[in-house]
């Protein structure tokens, strides 16, 4: 897993009570687009893209890279997990850390799937890599966001304004594996 360090790509899959982390299919392309069309999901992202650009872009197989696990919820995509390298567009304190982001589907929203599969995908980072931090950034305006974040044990480094917002940075540090509710 070059963006991550010496961690074997594609993933066995992470199985936890309800969902599948799992590698992206091409059976899943039509979700992939719906997840990147959708304005409800973009609301805190900058807005979603036009539809007819994603069906025209999308590759057969989207997503296909290390860090990034399909949410799966009996058999079909219901989000997405990525972690994956900081770079330098990041704030100086998230720079070279494993971030955490995720995307659910409207339709999944309200019933724990994000805290579930972030917390397995975490998981198994911490069994890969002990030790490694994570951070996490999201719009303080986005409270189910930032509920998620106090709930899978992240902690505010630092609030800044970009993109005409307030962003959160927070940072999970080793040994910080346990959920808080």
């Amino acid at each position: 897993m070059e963006e991550l360090g010496p961690v074997a790509w594609p993933p066995e899959p992470i199985r936890t009570e309800r969902l599948v982390l799992r590698e992206p299919e091409a059976r899943d392309r039509a979700a992939f687009i719906e997840l990147l069309a959708s304005p409800e999901v973009h609301t805190y992202l900058g807005g979603p893209r036009p539809r007819e650009e994603l069906e025209r872009e999308m590759p057969e197989a989207p997503g296909r890279r290390p860090g990034s696990f399909v949410v799966d919820l009996d058999g079909s995509m219901i989000g997405q997990v990525l972690l994956r390298r900081a770079t330098e567009h990041h704030r100086p304190a998230a720079a070279g850390k494993v971030e955490l982001g995720y995307l659910f589907l409207p339709r999944a929203w309200g019933f724990g799937y994000a805290a579930e599969a972030c917390a397995a995908a975490l998981g198994r980072l911490a069994g890969a890599l002990p030790g490694e931090p994570v951070v996490l950034t999201t719009q303080t305006a986005n409270l189910g966001s930032m509920r998620l974040a106090a709930k899978l044990g992240f902690t505010e480094v630092e609030r800044y304004v970009a993109w005409g917002a307030e962003q959160w940075l927070g940072m999970r540090s080793p040994g910080d594996h346990g959920q808080r509710r």
